[in-house]
Parts: C-alpha cells; sequence; structure tokens
C-alpha cells in the first residue's frame, strides 16, 4: 500500500540506488582536489612545521606560570615549565628530522610511519588514549561491516515488498520485508551483537589505558569557599592543628591574575618585536620606520591619515616601558584582590587523601546530617565547614585568569550563554530538513525537476555536514565564554553539549523531515493527497537510509580533507596576518597560530558520526563499510593534525571515560530504531516488537543504575592504571 500509493513521489522513486554512485564520485574528486590544495598550501606558506609554534607556545605558558609569582604555587609552576622545556627542547630537532628522513610529501608518509612512542613524546598522553579509541572504534567497525554485509544485507535482498529493480536503493533496507517474515527476528539479534561488542570494545579500550599520575598533583588540594581576608599562615596553622599527622608542605592563595596575564602576553609579545627590529638594525646598519596606526599598514604614500610614521625600536621600546609600569601597578593591585581560594601541597600522597576524605565524610548524628572536618582554633575564623575540597588538577589544565569568575556571576553568565545557544542551534537545524524534505511533497511542482542525485542527495548531505561541522564552532567559542576554571570540564562540557547537539541535528531531525515531516507535509499542503486515515506503517520510507550514507560519505571524504586544510583557521590566519601592522607583528602571528587540540569537539564530532553508522547499520546495512571508511581516513588526519599542527594538551581522565560512555549510546539508539519500526510495522503486540522494547527497557536500566547509582562498578575497568 505505501509505495504504491504515491508513484509520483520522488523519494519512492528515487534516483539510482539513492545517488550514492553520483554522491560518492562527487565527494572523492573533492577529496583529492582539497589534498592537492593542502599540499600545495603546506609546500609554499607551512613548511616550517610545527617547530617554531611548539618553541613559541612554551615560552608563553612558561610566562603565564610565572606572572603570578608568589601568587600561584611555585612547585606546580616548576612542573610545568620543566614539562613544556622538554617538548620545546627534544621536540623540535628530532621532530624536523623525521620529516626530513621521509622526503617528498612527508606529512602523507608521516602518517604510516609515526610510532606511538613518538606520538606520547610530543602530543602527551591524552593523544594516545584518543587514537586508541579510533582504533577500538575501527575493530569495532570491521566486525559490524562484515556481519552488515554477510548476513543483514543478503536477508533484506531476500524481501519482495519492493520491486525488482536492481537500481533500487530501497531493496537494501529492512523496508523491503514483508511484516509477516520471521526474517525481522534476525535484525533485532544482530542489534543485540552490536550492543554486546560495543561493550567489549570499549570495556578493552578501557583496560588499555595507562595514565601516569604525577607525584606533585596528587599531594596537592585545591580549596575553595576561604574567607578572602585569610592568609597563609592560618591556613598552615588549621592544618597542623587539625591535623597533626599531615604535614604541610606549601600554601599558595589565589589572587586575581587576569588583567596580569593579559598585561604579561602582551609585554612577551613587545619584547619580542623590539628583538627583531633590533637585530634588523645590527644586520642592515640601518632604522625602520613603522606607520603605528590602525591600518597603518595598508598606507604606501604620505596622504592626510598616513603620516606619522615612528622609529620602530623607539616605539616599542615606549610600548614597552609603558607595559612595564603597568604590570608593576598591577602586581601590586593583585595583592589585595584575594579570590577565597588556595593550593596546600602536603609531603605525602596519602596525607592529602586522609584531608580530602574528613572533608567530603558525611557524619550522621541521629537524624541530622553533618560533614564537619576536624576542628582547630582557626575554624570559626576560616569557615571550615563551607570550604570545598578536592584534588589539584595538573596547571596545563587549570585557567587561571578564569578563577575570578565564580558564584552567582558565574551561574547567571552560564544560564544566560546556554539559553542563547539553544534558541539559535535550534533554528539552525531547520534548513537541513526543509531541503531533505523539499522534494517528498507535492507542494512545488512539477516534484520531477528535483529528481536529481546532485540536487536531491549531495547537497542536503552538503548543507548538512556544512552546520554540523559550524555546530562545534560555534559550541567552543560558547563555552569559552563559560569561564571555566578547567580546560577539562571545558571540554567535557564542550563534547557533552556538542554531542547532543549533533545527535538531534544529525540523527533525529532528519530522520522525521525524511519520514513523519514529510509525511505530514503531504497531509498538510497536499491539495491532491486526499486519504481519509492516516497509516502510520508509512512513515518508514525505503530510500530513508539513502540520506545518512550519503552524510556519512561527505564526513568520510569532504570532512576529513577539510580537516586536515583547515580553511577556518586560515581564513583567520590570513586575516590576522593582513591587519598586522608591522612585520614584528607578522612574526608574532606566525609564531602563535597553533592551538591546543580540542578533544571534546573532536570526540563529540566522530562519535556522532559513529552513532548514526550503528543506528543504521541494521536497517539500511549499506552504510557500515562507509562509516568504516569515515573512521579510517579520521584516524590518519587526526595522526596528521595531533604531530604537526596542534599543540599537547593535559587534561583529566574524565574526557576519555565521557567517550567510552558516549559510543555506548551508539548500539541503544540503534535498538531503539528498531523498536520504532517494528511497533508501526507490526504493532505493539507482536513478539519482535515486545522482545526489542524490553532489550532496549533493561539496557536504559543497565545505563541508569550504573551512570546514576554507581551500581555494576566492580564489573567496569573504567579507572586508570599508575
Amino acid at each position: 500500500y505505501c509505495y504504491n500509493s504515491a508513484k509520483n513521489s520522488t523519494v519512492l522513486q528515487g534516483v539510482n540506488f539513492g545517488g550514492i554512485p553520483i554522491v560518492l564520485l562527487i565527494d572523492v574528486s573533492c577529496f583529492l582536489t582539497i589534498i592537492l590544495v593542502f599540499s600545495f598550501i603546506r609546500r609554499r606558506f607551512w613548511d616550517y612545521g610545527r617547530v617554531a609554534l611548539v618553541s613559541s607556545e612554551a615560552e608563553r605558558r612558561s610566562r603565564r606560570q610565572r606572572v603570578g609569582l608568589g601568587l600561584i604555587s611555585s612547585c606546580l609552576h616548576h612542573f610545568s615549565e620543566s614539562r613544556f622545556q622538554r617538548l620545546s627542547s627534544s621536540s623540535s630537532s628530532g621532530q624536523q628530522d623525521f620529516e626530513n628522513e621521509l622526503g617528498c610529501c612527508a606529512w602523507l608518509t608521516a602518517i604510516f610511519y609515526l610510532t606511538d612512542d613518538q606520538i606520547l613524546e610530543w602530543c602527551g598522553e591524552d593523544a594516545i588514549h584518543y587514537l586508541s579509541f579510533q582504533r577500538h572504534i575501527i575493530g569495532l567497525l570491521v566486525v559490524v561491516s562484515f556481519l552488515s554485509l554477510c548476513v543483514i544485507l543478503p536477508v533484506n535482498l531476500s524481501g519482495n515488498l519492493l520491486d525488482k529493480d536492481p537500481y533500487s536503493f530501497g531493496r537494501t533496507t529492512i523496508a523491503n520485508l514483508q511484516t509477516d517474515t520471521n526474517l525481522l527476528w534476525l535484525h533485532t539479534v544482530f542489534a543485540v551483537i552490536y550492543l554486546i561488542l560495543t561493550v567489549g570494545f570499549m570495556r578493552h579500550h578501557t583496560q588499555s589505558i595507562r595514565y601516569k599520575a604525577e607525584s606533585l598533583v596528587r599531594r596537592t588540594l585545591f580549596i575553595t569557599g576561604l574567607p578572602r581576608d585569610a592568609n597563609k599562615e592560618k591556613v598552615e596553622s588549621h592544618f597542623r592543628d587539625a591535623y597533626p599527622t599531615c604535614q604541610v608542605v606549601e600554601v599558595q592563595l589565589c589572587y586575581n591574575v587576569a588583567k596580569l596575564i593579559y598585561l604579561c602576553k602582551e609585554r612577551k609579545k613587545t619584547e619580542k618585536s623590539l628583538t627583531y627590529y633590533t637585530n634588523l638594525q645590527v644586520k642592515t646598519g640601518q632604522r625602520v620606520l613603522i606607520n603605528p596606526k590602525t591600518c597603518g599598514q595598508f598606507c604606501c604614500c604620505e596622504v592626510p591619515g598616513c603620516e606619522g610614521q615612528e622609529d620602530a625600536i623607539s616605539y616599542y621600546t615606549h610600548l614597552k616601558d609603558g607595559l612595564m609600569e603597568k604590570i608593576a601597578e598591577e602586581e601590586c593591585r593583585v595583592q589585595y584582590q584575594p579570590l577565597g581560594m588556595a593550593f596546600v601541597t602536603f609531603q605525602e600522597k596519602s596525607m592529602a587523601t586522609h584531608i580530602l576524605k574528613d572533608f567530603n565524610a558525611c557524619k550522621c548524628q541521629g537524624l541530622q546530617c553533618k560533614g564537619e572536618p576536624q576542628p582547630s582554633s582557626h575554624s570559626r575564623e576560616l569557615c571550615t565547614s563551607k570550604w570545598t575540597v578536592t584534588f589539584a588538577t595538573y596547571p596545563e589544565d587549570i585557567c587561571w585568569k578564569n578563577l575570578s569568575i565564580q558564584g552567582l556571576r558565574w551561574w547567571l553568565q552560564w544560564l544566560g550563554i546556554n539559553f542563547t545557544l539553544f534558541l539559535g542551534l535550534f533554528f539552525l537545524t531547520t534548513p537541513s530538513i526543509i531541503l531533505s524534505t523539499i522534494d517528498k511533497f507535492n507542494v512545488t511542482k512539477p516534484i520531477h525537476a528535483l529528481n536529481n542525485p546532485v540536487i536531491s542527495q549531495f547537497f542536503p548531505t552538503l548543507l548538512l555536514w556544512s552546520f554540523s561541522a559550524l555546530l562545534p564552532t560555534i559550541v567552543y567559542y560558547s563555552t569559552l565564554l563559560e569561564s571555566h576554571w578547567t580546560k577539562s570540564g571545558e571540554n567535557w562540557i564542550m563534547m557533552t553539549k556538542v554531542y547532543i547537539f549533533l545527535i538531534f541535528m544529525v540523527l533525529i531531525l532528519p530522520s522525521l523531515g525524511l519520514t513523519s515531516l514529510d509525511f505530514f507535509f503531504r497531509w498538510l499542503f497536499d491539495k491532491t493527497f486526499s486519504e481519509a486515515s492516516v497509516r502510520l506503517e508509512c512513515v518508514f520510507l525505503p530510500d530513508q537510509g539513502a540520506f545518512f550514507v550519503n552524510y556519512v560519505i561527505a564526513s568520510a571524504f569532504i570532512g576529513n580533507a577539510m580537516e586536515l586544510l583547515r580553511l577556518p583557521g586560515l581564513i583567520l590566519y590570513t586575516f590576522r596576518m593582513i591587519m598586522a601592522k608591522t612585520a614584528a607583528d607578522r612574526r608574532n602571528v606566525k609564531q602563535n597560530q597553533a592551538f591546543e587540540y580540542e578533544f571534546g569537539a573532536m570526540y563529540a564530532w566522530m562519535l556522532c558520526v559513529f552513532t548514526v553508522i550503528v543506528a543504521y547499520s541494521i536497517t539500511c546495512p549499506i552504510i557500515a563499510p562507509f562509516g568504516l571508511v569515515y573512521i579510517l581516513l579520521k584516524h590518519m588526519v587526526d595522526r596528521h593534525n595531533l604531530y604537526f599542527i596542534y599543540l599537547p594538551a593535559k587534561l583529566e581522565k574524565k574526557i576519555h571515560f565521557a567517550a567510552v560512555n558516549q559510543a555506548l549510546a551508539a548500539p541503544i539508539l540503534c535498538l531503539f530504531w528498531l523498536f520504532f519500526f517494528s511497533f508501526l510495522r507490526l504493532g505493539l503486540k507482536a513478539p519482535a516488537t515486545l522482545f526489542t522494547f524490553l532489550v532496549v527497557l533493561l539496557t536504559i536500566l543497565v545505563c541508569l543504575a550504573y551512570t546514576c547509582f554507581g551500581c555494576f562498578k566492580h564489573l567496569s575497568p573504567l579507572n586508570y592504571k599508575v
């Protein structure tokens, strides 16, 4: 009934094999073109690699740790400084030699020759965990692709609900099976198998993780809720009296150093510019004149508004002296701007652990539960009952300038940003739905004019990919505005928000747009649609999966190639180079164009595509091999970018735990899809529907018990081995 009632519908008849061959050809051509463009740009403009970038960023970070000398823990600073000195010294020469050894197209061959030890040395442990996660996803998709193509696809092709046209994509989907066949049980069983396989691969990934915990960080506690007028002596005396067996090594209070960090960063750039022109004068014997006005670099002759050239050395010397005065004033001012926070370092890790347990313990007396820690003569003055005590994170993980934003101000800022973000992204998903459904109802005629694979399949998937590529950028900057205290928390929030928004944008809403919205619009607007009754079993259409196959193909070839090219970064870099006033400023821009790898956004984007692949691997098995191609190309591109492009990051382990949990959502959504299909086609009382519903319900209950109540924790290997 469903497929004979709309013979003139583009979706129901479809283009040849859902437009997949044409879309694949276009995407591969675009992929090769982008690779050639990237090779040319890298050879001509970016051949110096990542060496200067790492060294320059190391100096900036070391300086950022030093700006609060006497304000921020010197021992934490020493740990941070030594790590990045190692990175800037050992990796610079080694990386250049490694590239030179590989000869022509070194960046391409390096992807295959790089070892995990090299990546660990130059990119950090987080990069190793990230790449290990990808390899486990690759192994999982190899198994899923084999089962989907060798078992599920022949079963779907054995159906006779659709026509026997070999170019019909619908024959490869679950929609080709009759509702009275027992073969539908096979799909549910394989969905359960995919869930078990995902759990197994993720468990093996977490077991293989080795995470080195630095002793200094584990011996340091981070305390918030201190009175603003507290001093180091009283805090140290409190711990000495309340915990006589715990020896305090150092107490460092936190101050508002946000402006001081900015001033020191500007002073560093000014010093480098001054050194540049001083060396240039020694080399040429001539003093350079510059125009320091806004857009003064565009002045090529003496015209009104372009006059006022200055000696470069004098200009930067004067600028440096002014910054030094401001820094001296700010250093005096920050002493009177305490934040009510402190880092307390103890002699042994066991001492810090003992105090942390005491502050977090809930001591019940009668019907009242109190969390009062061990008292001292300074307890009332220091308000110890209001303290929040946690282990200190890594110095590189702390956003020092954001520590001053706390309390009600932080929460109001967070609510305002996320409310605006939700409204913006809610409407951002609309174009993909409209474009993907425009040729599925008879509002615009003739509808056959849109029966072209480039229009009906390539552009909708390309538009959806473009929006999904834009979304992490929007969420990234909105998360930065939230002013999180740690980069790990920032990345975790970013990963969670990006994943949720992407799943709605890429999977859930387009699925509705391709099914129920199509049916709704035809019923609402099409005057020739005169059916009195609504047949819910017609919601799942045979060519529905072609849209998602084409999306995965676009993500695999265009998405990964654009990630290699990094067009937004190239545009930003070009704009900054144009707006730089002097040659020294342009040199600073070149040396500061690299950023830390955003593991949160990258995890979310990759897991979104992975979720689409697994969710449709049963109903549309042809998507699985293209998903495997996507993750293989993604793995190679990320190996290149982590090693050559981005700076090393140091994050807490929870970001990798969250990625494992999000990966488990993919087979659960696959079960949901099968349940909805069985419910609409077979009815709620059908045995296959009831079995699928029972599996979905049981899976959700286990997930809730594990996540919310801590059940089954003893079965989980989710703990990093030291």
